[in-house]
């Protein structure tokens, strides 16, 4: 179809990425209250479905929540398009057939990858006189120097009234799409599992409803329970991830839960962890070589012997150490264990197994279903002790296995060749004599495998390393920088110079 000699109609765009809502949403608020019909997309980029991090869960996540967008937007006439190809082709398209004024779309804390495109982007916008005009995501601020007055900001994000979406009928847009996405695509994204949260706006809400109504009690008693948390905590991550939430409105939805409950304890901890939440972001947002380099350059000087055979054992749950295995096959079903499990196997893979963290990174991203750049980079590093300024946190896999799954609960139900052992060696298997092996009918190598490495010993070994490079100048001058740039400083803060004297003076916490 030639277009040379039409004239273009006006028209604005919603571009949707990690904001899959209908509701507390700037640009269809802007788009709803210009005069300008508009039209809403979302694109599946090929450069971004065939990046290291993403997996056909995130995928099938985020289409199932535009399928139930749709379902709603189909009343006003309304509904979003789906695209397969490059965002720039896309808009090249659109721009070919349309008078693209505006373009409202979030910003995305996201990895270099997204950051070229959106580069790309701009320049194309400009060249073509397009506004392309970018709202604040949950009180990320673009283009910080420093974190002074960012808690102020946040909490002042955090209090403004959500915004309540209204939409009106429109009447159909029509185009030529030849990026429509593919059938064979479309068969892969209809198959969601049933082990995984189900996704969209409408099961979001549910979530947050049904832990702010009972299941929040025992939110803080059970945060660190493998088996537990998964029916005390929230469960809203792949929500706030792919955006079937805001931050804030989850945070106001709680501050009005809390004026009605006696349980507030838990609610306070989880409004913290809102907090947490964003600042890890707001840490990504600023520097985003998290993804790739160590934070902390000096640590690119640690020597690490690549091993294969046990990056692929700790991949698949076979490592022989149960807490481990049972949450790689827990995460590998169902998408989601709680924030201690993850913080172990991390520690696993980076201390006991000594491996370089970027070995495992991707992987979990794929296997996260709330994966989100922007707290998964910091966090991997934080635990894996290459930032230099935070603790090292060496996780025991066998005391948080006694101490946080107790009956073995979790084990039992991701091992059942465990399950009918009894406690005393279903956390330590290895501790079976042969006469105990016969008469639990149970054989150590061949029922479940052996530990593949010397807990004990590989583990002292490898944190001397770690604490060593402590003293490395490289670390030392790192340290100093990341103080100035990511420490939010009030008052009654240490100056940076002091902060880091105190940080490297701090031991390698092992949590025995």
């Amino acid at each position: 179809m030639d277009n040379t000699n039409l004239v273009k109609k006006p028209l604005n765009i919603v571009w949707l990425k990690r904001d899959l809502r209908s509701q507390d949403h700037a640009s269809f608020e802007a788009a709803e209250n210009s005069q300008i019909p508009y039209l809403s997309i979302f694109i599946f980029e090929p450069s971004i479905i065939s990046y290291a991090d993403t997996s056909l869960r995130h995928l099938q996540f985020q289409y199932h929540s535009l399928l139930e967008l749709n379902v709603e937007f189909k009343n006003n006439n309304k509904c979003i398009f789906l695209f397969q190809a490059e965002a720039i082709d896309v808009f090249n398209l659109l721009h070919q057939q349309f008078d693209i004024q505006n373009v409202f779309s979030y910003q995305e804390s996201g990895i270099q990858l997204t950051y070229e495109r959106d580069i790309l982007l701009n320049q194309f916008f400009k060249n073509n006189s397009i506004d392309w005009i970018q709202y604040q995501r949950d009180g990320i601020i673009r283009k910080l120097k420093n974190r002074n007055d960012w808690d102020k900001k946040w909490f002042e994000t955090m209090h403004q009234p959500m915004i309540q979406n209204n939409y009106k009928y429109q009447a159909a847009i029509t185009f030529q799409n030849p990026y429509e996405i593919q059938k064979d695509f479309v068969d892969q994204l209809t198959v969601y599992p049933m082990q995984m949260q189900p996704a969209g706006e409408k099961y979001a809400y549910q979530y947050l409803q049904s832990f702010l109504q009972t299941r929040g009690y025992n939110y803080s008693k059970h945060i660190s329970k493998p088996f537990l948390s998964r029916t005390s905590c929230a469960r809203i991550s792949p929500y706030l991830a792919w955006g079937n939430l805001s931050i804030r409105q989850v945070y106001q939805h709680t501050l009005v839960a809390t004026k009605d409950i006696k349980f507030k304890r838990p609610f306070q901890n989880f409004l913290s962890r809102l907090h947490w939440h964003c600042h890890f972001i707001q840490k990504f947002e600023m520097e985003c070589r998290y993804e790739k380099e160590c934070i902390n350059r000096g640590y690119e000087f640690i020597e690490r012997e690549e091993q294969n055979d046990l990056i692929d054992a700790w991949e698949n749950g076979n490592t022989g150490v149960p807490l481990v295995d049972a949450c790689m096959k827990c995460l590998h079903t169902t998408g989601w264990i709680n924030f201690r499990m993850r913080a172990l196997i991390v520690s696993f893979l980076t201390h006991h197994l000594f491996q370089d963290w970027r070995k495992g990174v991707y992987f979990l991203a794929q296997q996260f279903l709330d994966y989100e750049p922007g707290i998964h980079y910091p966090q991997f590093q934080m635990q894996a002790g290459t930032t230099g300024i935070n603790m090292i946190r060496v996780y025991n896999s066998i005391k948080n296995s006694l101490e946080h799954d107790e009956q073995a609960l979790f084990i039992k139900k991701w091992l059942p060749q465990l399950a009918n052992l009894p406690l005393s060696f279903i956390h330590q298997p290895w501790l079976m004599t042969s006469m105990d092996e016969r008469l639990y009918n149970f054989k150590l190598g061949l029922d479940y495998p052996k530990p593949i490495i010397d807990l004990e010993n590989d583990l002292r070994t490898n944190t001397d390393k770690l604490w060593a490079m402590r003293k490395n100048e490289t670390v030392i001058a790192e340290n100093k920088r990341m103080i100035a740039t990511h420490t939010r400083k009030t008052s009654k803060s240490l100056s940076p110079k002091k902060k880091t004297k105190a940080v490297q003076n701090k031991n390698i916490q092992t949590l025995f």
